[in-house]
C-alpha cells in the first residue's frame, strides 16, 4: 500500500429531521511508512474518518484511494477482501474474547482469513514475542494487565502483514507510563517493518510524538504540520 489518498470526503447521518455532517470536505494523502496522528474534540469527525479510512463505512460522496485504487464505490466483497489483507485495527476497548488463549485472540484474523494456520501460528508467536508477551501465549486476556491486553491488540492488528494499522484511542484506557511504552512499540514497528499508522487521539501529548499531527473541527481540517518541524518552531 503506496498512500492513501481522500478527496472531497463528505459522510452525512440523518437524526431525525437534521442533516449531521460527520465529514466535511476532506482532503488529504497519507503516504506509505508514516506515523500519524489525527486530533481534534469530541464530534469532530475523527473516528468516522478512521472507519472511512479502514473501509468500515462508506462516504456519501468523495474518492477515497488506497494504493492508488479507488474504494469509496468497489463492490462489498473487494472491499472487505481489502481490509482483510491491507489494514489493521487497534482499539481503545481491546476487544479480545475471554475464552481464548492470548495466542488464539492473535490467530483470530488467520481464522477468518487466506491463508496457511501453520504460518499464521508462527507469525503470531514472532509478534507476542515482539511486544513481549511470549510467556503469556496461553493465559487468558482477563489474566492480563491492560497494557498487556493493549498488546495482544496490537499483535492481532499485525499478524496479517497489513500495510496500514488504525488505532483509535489505542491508548485511551491505560496509565500514562503504559501509553508511552505502548506508543514506543508501534513506533519501533513502523521503522522496522515500514507500516503506516494512523491514530485517533484527543491527547496532544501522545499526539506531538508522532511524525504528523492532523486536526479536525466540525468535519473539517483545519491543521496538518510535521510535528517536528512545529516543534522546531
Amino acid at each position: 500500500m503506496d498512500s492513501i489518498e481522500l478527496i472531497d470526503l463528505h459522510k452525512e447521518y440523518r437524526q431525525g429531521g437534521t442533516v449531521v455532517r460527520a465529514l466535511d470536505g476532506v482532503t488529504l494523502r497519507i503516504g506509505g511508512g508514516e506515523f500519524v496522528s489525527i486530533v481534534g474534540r469530541s464530534g469532530s469527525g475523527k473516528t468516522t474518518l478512521l472507519d472511512v479510512m479502514g473501509l468500515l463505512l462508506r462516504p456519501t460522496a468523495g474518492t477515497v484511494l488506497i494504493g492508488g485504487v479507488e474504494t469509496a464505490r468497489s463492490s462489498e466483497r473487494f472491499r472487505a477482501s481489502l481490509r482483510s489483507r491491507s489494514v489493521g485495527f487497534i482499539f481503545q476497548e481491546y476487544n479480545l474474547l475471554p475464552s481464548l488463549s492470548v495466542l488464539e485472540n492473535v490467530m483470530l484474523p488467520v481464522r477468518y482469513g487466506a491463508g496457511s494456520r501453520r504460518d499464521g501460528r508462527k507469525r503470531a508467536l514472532h509478534l507476542l514475542e515482539l511486544v513481549g508477551l511470549a510467556d503469556h501465549a496461553r493465559h487468558r486476556p482477563m489474566e492480563l494487565s491492560g497494557g498487556q491486553q493493549q498488546r495482544v491488540t496490537i499483535a492481532r492488528a499485525l499478524v496479517m502483514r497489513p500495510a496500514l494499522v488504525l488505532g483509535d484511542e489505542p491508548t485511551g484506557a491505560v496509565d500514562t507510563e503504559t501509553s508511552r511504552q505502548i506508543l514506543d512499540l508501534m513506533r519501533r514497528l513502523n521503522r522496522e517493518e515500514g507500516i503506516t499508522f494512523v491514530i485517533v487521539t484527543h491527547d496532544l501529548d501522545l499526539a506531538g510524538q508522532t511524525e504528523r499531527m492532523i486536526r479536525l473541527r466540525d468535519g473539517r481540517v483545519i491543521g496538518d504540520h510535521s510535528v517536528e518541524a512545529a516543534r522546531a518552531g
